[in-house]
């Protein structure tokens, strides 16, 4: 390992840097996962994090290294949400000026909470690409210090502590889950671990977990070289990088066991399962280690994890996101679905959709009934049905029913 970037003892010193600092966020055993997936699931909990996430960890440790000249220069960052709390966050126990660019298009919570904290918030540009170009003009116009989001020694050593507390809570862990974005994370948790094994006497299988409409990951480390992605788009946003960080993919090719990837309708089904039954919030990004696991891909790629951790990396979600995904995720799960159905208008066929529908144990939450339309034909009528369904066998049932009775309705969602 002498030839990685980081190394235990910076790790150890981030630790000291960080005690406190920040929360040592509890380790919670998840019966209903282990129940459903046959072996021992535990969820490092750092959605309870101070200031929502993990990402104050590397902040503090960057800031708190500069000296007094660099502190007095002021520190400035680019984020969309978890990295502008926590370099403001930090900013503000260090007693240093931060200036945080954010995209146009950022949370009103996430910008609120940034701003809650001290910090000067600007709102620059579509996309975090643009606030960080932004970003780092203005540190070189002003000699204020850039804190990279992931790209750096210091960032990914506060973030390796997250490794050492979980080996010290879960000393039998055979699998870690880490959700991956530019890479931080996953790199200093891996130099932590595979430190430690030696000394536990065993090998950890450390893997990484993407959206797959994100996922830069798998082609880089195919390629054994950065290959940035010419388009981004998942409900993940904390892990929504086109880009692997330099550093971190250095770590990462040498220590990681495999990089997983999950759909959108995976991460939505896992962050209702967190929440129902785990009662835990937590963002899309904290979610993906879940999402992995409750696939079913990784158990027929490797079979018995053994003793499992999910790291939930954060828990700043924007309610209007969580209605959404709350939505796909009970449309993922089968517990919700939406149809669309033309039928002729005439008195009684409504109510004879309705009678089929409440016969069969579905509960209608609304209907869309439209006359207007260029698809319409005279005569015609668009109807649209909401419905609470019990799961996928459940809506195949009701889509039958319907089906026997001349109807041909089309799923929406």
């Amino acid at each position: 390992m002498e030839e990685l970037p980081v190394q235990l003892a910076d790790i150890q010193n981030a630790a000291d840097l960080l005690e406190g600092v920040i929360e040592r966020t509890p380790m919670a055993h998840s019966r209903a996962l282990s129940e459903i997936l046959g072996t021992e699931v535990f969820l490092k909990c750092e959605n309870l994090q101070r200031s929502g996430s993990f990402k104050v960890r590397g902040a503090y440790v960057r800031m708190a290294q500069l000296s007094s000249a660099e502190k007095a220069l002021g520190v400035v960052a680019a984020s969309a949400g978890n990295h502008a709390q926590g370099v403001a966050l930090a900013a503000s126990r260090l007693g240093i000026e931060a200036r945080i660019y954010m995209p146009r298009g950022a949370a009103l919570p996430k910008i609120a909470a940034t701003r809650s904290h001290g910090a000067e918030v600007i709102l620059h540009g579509n996309t975090v690409d643009d606030a960080l170009a932004e970003a780092k003009l203005y540190a070189q116009q002003t000699g204020a210090i850039f804190v990279h989001p992931f790209d750096n020694e210091d960032i990914i050593a506060g973030q390796g502590t997250l490794g050492l507390e979980i080996l010290d809570q879960v000393s039998d862990v055979d699998t870690i889950l880490v959700g991956v974005g530019g890479g931080g994370l996953l790199a200093g948790l891996s130099v932590a671990v595979r430190a430690k094994e030696k000394e536990l006497g065993k090998k950890i299988r450390i893997i990484g977990v993407q959206a797959e409409h994100a996922a830069a990951y798998p082609p880089s480390l195919a390629a054994d070289a950065l290959v940035p992605l010419k388009k981004v788009s998942t409900i993940a946003d904390g892990i929504a990088v086109g880009r692997p960080g330099q550093l971190p993919f250095t770590i990462i090719k040498s220590l990681v066991d495999d990089v997983h990837t999950v759909s959108e309708d995976d991460i939505a089904r896992a962050l209702i399962f967190l929440l129902e039954r785990n009662k835990l919030v937590v963002e899309p990004a904290g979610s993906v280690p879940v999402a992995a696991l409750m696939s079913g891909s990784l158990a027929e790629k490797y079979g018995d994890l053994g003793t499992t951790v999910c790291l939930l990396s954060g828990g700043n979600i924007d309610p209007m996101l969580m209605l959404k995904v709350i939505q796909r995720g009970l449309s993922a799960a089968g517990r919700f679905m939406t149809i669309k159905l033309m039928l002729t208008d005439r008195p009684g066929e409504l109510t004879s959709i309705s009678r089929i529908i409440s016969e069969h144990d579905a509960n209608v939450t609304g209907v869309d009934h439209t006359r207007l339309g260029g698809a319409l034909s005279m005569g015609d009528v668009s109807i649209t049905i909401d419905m609470e369904t019990k799961g996928a066998e459940h809506c195949k049932e009701v889509i039958a029913a319907l089906e026997a009775e001349g109807y041909q309705p089309i799923v929406v969602q």
